[in-house]
């Protein structure tokens, strides 16, 4: 696999094995990848890691993936960084609900270890 341009990425999922799966996608591609497993520990983590990107799930129990992103743009330490929501939903209307609601973008669950990179940066529009 080519390594991509080294990226830091903050994971937000309740599942231990989607967190894992993603972490060992992202590290394999060169990547820092850091994973907590709620939406209360999110603005925390990624005002502390201050990540190039926040990787959400959108169904996880207490706050879901569509609230932590609200808190995560209501803090000004954490509105600039681009959420892509890793989700299993693939209606075109939750999609583009998603991002109306201010995700950079949305990438289907379950995801290829392989490809996730990728398609983080093709997503974002960076460079590979």
């Amino acid at each position: 696999m080519t390594l991509l341009t080294e990226r830091r990425i903050l994971i937000i999922d309740d599942s231990d094995v989607m967190r894992e799966m993603a972490i060992i996608a992202l590290e394999g591609a060169g990547w820092e990848a850091t994973s907590v497993g709620s939406g209360a520990e999110a603005v925390s983590a990624a005002t502390a890691r201050q990540p190039d990107a926040v990787l959400l799930d959108v169904e996880m129990p207490e706050m879901d993936g569509p609230a932590t992103l609200a808190a995560l743009r209501r803090d000004d330490a954490t509105t600039h960084i681009p959420v892509v929501f890793l989700t299993g939903h693939d209606e075109p209307a939750v999609l583009e609900g998603l991002v109306a609601l201010g995700a950079a973008a949305t990438l289907p669950k379950p995801f290829s270890v392989a490809l996730l990179a990728g398609e983080i940066s093709d997503a974002l529009g960076w460079t590979r």
